[in-house]
């Protein structure tokens, strides 16, 4: 009975120490904690921007400017009363030049 209670005792005090949960573990199990909180926190910032984007779908709250806006965006449209600035595709300024010193290239 002894023996069988101090094998009981060892299984105990390995488990303490090197277990699943033990002591040495506990480095492990801090580091899945922060990899699994960086996680839900970026979920959680795109479940919020998925909230956001369904709210500005509620009929109440649309906004024509801003529809119109995406659309002529989406498809490459203008308007006449429209003001077109023309953008550096590498620097992604605005090109302060006249329209007379543009060439071919800068309009595409």
């Amino acid at each position: 009975m002894t023996a069988a209670l101090v094998g009981f005792l060892g299984y105990l005090g390995f488990s303490a120490i090197g277990g699943q949960f033990g002591i040495e573990s506990r480095k492990d199990i801090l580091v899945d904690i922060a990899r699994l909180s960086g996680q839900s926190a970026a979920l959680q910032a795109e479940i919020d921007a998925y909230k956001h984007r369904a709210t500005l779908l509620n009929a109440d709250r649309l906004d024509p400017d801003i529809i119109t806006e995406k659309a002529r965006a989406l498809l490459n449209m203008a308007n006449a009363d429209d003001v077109i600035v023309m953008v550096d595709p590498n620097t992604g300024k605005p090109i302060m030049s006249s329209s007379q010193n543009l060439t071919e290239n800068k309009f595409n």
